[in-house]
């Protein structure tokens, strides 16, 4: 995801990308988006009520209601808002000025139910200041009947 400050046009660029991409995943198939979002989305549902799940941390920013549009654009849903946690296991990014969530993991609206429940890995570093986000999905695979 573009950083805040970036020019316009990058960011621009990026959605495109991103539309692009999911556009090209079949209804079919599932769809699972992670990453570092550097948006805000923030604890209140404020309009985007069939993706937010109400369990979110901080206040909203511009780079948050742009994610909130592409995921109600695209019928997604975020995993990591559908469950309560405590502050610690909300927090994906903190320095010494701020604690944030900027990391997210997005879904089908259809396929919520696949989400059993997600969690930040607390002291574990993938890169500075970050913590690792984990989600637990239970997929049943279906068998095909085989003649013998």
């Amino acid at each position: 995801m573009p950083h805040d400050g970036l020019d316009e046009e990058i960011k621009r660029r990026f959605w495109e990308g991103l539309d692009e991409i999911v556009c090209q995943v079949l209804p079919t198939e599932k769809l699972f988006i992670g990453g570092d979002f550097n948006g805000h989305i923030g604890s209140t549902v404020g309009g985007y009520s069939e993706v937010h799940g109400g369990f979110g941390f901080g206040e909203r920013n511009g780079g948050g209601t742009s994610l909130l549009d592409f995921i109600k654009a695209f019928g997604l849903v975020i995993a990591n808002f559908s469950f309560q946690k405590r502050e610690e296991n909300l927090v994906t990014f903190q320095n010494v000025v701020a604690k944030t969530q900027i990391d997210y993991l997005l879904l089908r609206r259809c396929e919520r139910g696949l989400c059993k429940d997600y969690k930040v890995i607390l002291g574990e570093i993938l890169a500075t200041q970050h913590s690792f986000l984990v989600m637990d999905l239970c997929i049943r695979l279906k068998m095909r009947k085989t003649s013998t």
